[in-house]
């Protein structure tokens, strides 16, 4: 019997899921750095923040879609749980990488804004 498709099923809403769960709570909680950063003008740190939602959502999802070609034959209980855990594991470390960059351009962005002379 042939796993492909069970592994396929399996990966593919486990990888949504995550990358959704992990979008959320960078909109959620990135949208203080941005309104800092764009020196309290809401709509436009809104704006932004949604831009970055949607090219997070494209990377990650996109990602995950190229990969599935290299997933191979699937032959047995074993070679899902196997494959699984190397692309689901592939995924967890790329999302936690975007979350790392994430934080260090709001910071560095932040620390720009906070130099800047802002005309009163």
């Amino acid at each position: 019997m042939n796993y492909t498709i069970l592994t396929y099923g399996i990966y593919l809403p486990i990888t949504v899921l995550l990358t959704v769960w992990v979008a959320k709570t960078l909109f959620n909680n990135g949208r203080i750095f941005l309104v800092d950063i764009f020196h309290g003008n809401e709509p436009l740190a809104d704006s932004v923040n949604k831009l970055l939602i949607v090219g997070f959502y494209l990377i990650n999802v996109g990602y995950a879609v190229f990969t599935l070609q290299i997933m191979g034959d699937i032959t047995s209980i074993q070679l899902v749980i196997e494959k699984l855990s190397i692309k689901l594991g592939a995924i967890i470390l790329i999302l936690g990488g975007m979350h790392f960059f994430n934080l260090f351009v709001f910071f560095r962005l932040r620390n720009r804004a906070k130099n800047e002379i802002v005309p009163a």
